[in-house]
């Protein structure tokens, strides 16, 4: 059975918290990416996406130059080990209604991310029950 280091995306390019909002808009661009590791430091601390800056930065009218990624960024993350399986990180994607998952090592540092789109083209099991967990909306109020 695949586990998420066989198709896991190694090469993750992170932010620091201090930095401008940004920054980190333009280095989703460079990238080609929605989505950046926040660390202090060496430490992951949460997660910022294209959606965060949009809705938390711009729609609350802050300045990208002068917002710093802690500002817009949400803290709660979600992760699995290199050493889970594939179904299990789709399970925990769909429970937590999640399309990434950061990938930690026994230190909890970083070592990779892991996204729906991962999941669909580098593995064999299929994907449309965790798609459409992940999609479902949460209960309303």
């Amino acid at each position: 059975m695949a586990t998420i280091s066989d198709i896991m995306t190694r090469e993750v390019s992170t932010i620091q918290l201090a930095d401008a909002v940004q920054t980190a808009a333009q280095r989703m661009r460079d990238l080609d990416v929605g989505v950046l590791p926040v660390c202090d430091g060496d430490t992951l601390v949460g997660m910022v996406t294209d959606r965060d800056i949009a809705v938390r930065g711009v729609a609350a009218g802050l300045n990208p130059a002068d917002a710093l990624v802690a500002d817009v960024m949400t803290d709660e993350v979600h992760s699995c080990s290199p050493a889970d399986t594939v179904d299990v990180a789709m399970k925990q994607m769909g429970d937590a209604q999640v399309r990434r998952l950061a990938v930690l090592d026994p230190k909890r540092r970083i070592v990779g991310i892991v996204t729906l789109g991962d999941l669909a083209t580098r593995q064999s099991a299929p994907t449309d029950a965790a798609l459409r967990e992940i999609s479902e909306s949460g209960p309303t109020a």
